[in-house]
């Protein structure tokens, strides 16, 4: 996907450390010293996401300025760096997605970058992505008859789930018929993607007009299935919100729905996960948690639109809450919206959020 980020950072080893974790996602980094420089490259070029090493100063608060005054940069994600006592809320209030705190850890770094990757993906889609579910032959470098399973369609492009990992960068063959088609589209396209569940991505490249043809009147007839169980990689977005009080979350691709308004807070509480009617702990993490709901991290995560019972605890406070299953990504986790009973369990939520809110402890919280 030739995901491009510029780091804005005078101190090497913390760039040095985003260079490395960014490299190990595939993203291009540039580096730059200097506030002024950043705006410079801002005003010169287009950037999936901004890593601005945030002062607190004139110069910081110049380039959020500049940053969404900018054309180009109005929807670039902003991952903002502050010190470990400091204040976010006031860096979520001018545009931040993302904070990490000083000094930086690698497996916190990962977690928050991991999540930031997802974002943008779903940023770069110009296309809607219908979700369909059809068999297909695959043809690449090394292999003339893959078998391989469509999951969501595009005009542009769309992700397969195979048994086999795909050649980075390589050129695929595609050959399928969409559901209620008789004819084939066949098309090639290239690998823009890959994660650790199976799924790849692939944009297209060459398609003939015939197979342009069936795949704009299929797209055209699913329209209204737009954003419906959709699978993606977990996402977690510090600034959305959800709306815990109607039914229409239970059709989102997850918890990261553009309705939600809410701020979430980036995570990484260890939990214990309960089927309801079940004394049977699963093991978790919450990796975000806002007052409507959370995502839970897990390898096998339950299905369907289950019931469960979520438990966290801290040394603050122990929280027992109900929740719904909306949305599962086999190998990554499920989100979960809360069933409130009463105001007091909302105000436990509410407790648990002011304490992420206090710092970077929160990621360091026992399971």
């Amino acid at each position: 996907m030739d995901l491009r980020v510029l780091v804005v950072c005078p101190d090497q080893d913390s760039a040095n450390l985003l260079s490395t974790v960014l490299a190990e996602m595939e993203i291009k980094v540039e580096h730059t010293l200097s506030v002024s420089t950043g705006l410079e490259r801002l005003n010169d070029d287009n950037f999936d996401a901004v890593v601005l090493d945030y002062r607190a100063d004139q110069s910081s608060e110049e380039f959020l300025a500049g940053l969404r005054q900018t054309r180009s940069s109005r929807k670039t994600l902003l991952i903002a760096i502050v010190d470990s006592e400091f204040n976010a809320r006031p860096v979520f209030g001018l545009g931040a997605n993302f904070v990490l705190y000083r000094p930086l850890s690698l497996e916190r770094t990962r977690l928050s970058l991991r999540a930031a990757r997802g974002l943008m993906r779903r940023e770069r889609r110009q296309a809607p992505r219908i979700p369909v579910n059809s068999p297909t032959s695959v043809a690449y470098p090394g292999a003339e008859d893959a078998q391989a399973t469509i999951v969501d369609l595009s005009d542009g492009g769309t992700s397969v789930r195979s048994g086999s990992t795909l050649p980075p960068e390589c050129k695929v063959y595609f050959q399928f018929a969409l559901p209620g088609q008789q004819q084939a589209v066949r098309l090639s396209g290239e690998v823009a993607w890959q994660d650790a569940s199976g799924r790849t991505g692939i944009r297209f490249v060459d398609v003939p007009q015939a197979s342009r043809r069936l795949m704009h009147a299929w797209l055209l007839q699913n329209s209204f299935r737009q954003g419906q169980d959709q699978p993606a990689p977990p996402p977690i977005a510090p600034v959305q919100r959800v709306d815990s009080q109607t039914k229409t979350g239970t059709k989102d691709a997850g918890l990261g729905s553009n309705r939600r308004g809410e701020r979430r807070f980036p995570c990484n509480l260890g939990a214990e996960v309960y089927r309801l009617g079940s004394n049977v702990p699963n093991r978790c993490t919450l990796s975000d948690v806002s007052e409507g709901g959370c995502y839970v991290e897990m390898p096998s995560p339950l299905t369907g639109q289950t019931g469960l019972e979520i438990v966290v605890r801290t040394a603050e406070m122990k929280l027992k809450i109900r929740g719904q299953v909306l949305a599962v990504h086999p190998g990554f986790g499920m989100g979960v919206r809360f069933m409130f009973d009463n105001a007091a369990e909302r105000e436990e939520v509410l407790r648990l959020l002011a304490i992420l809110a206090g710092g970077p402890t929160l990621d360091e919280l026992p399971r």
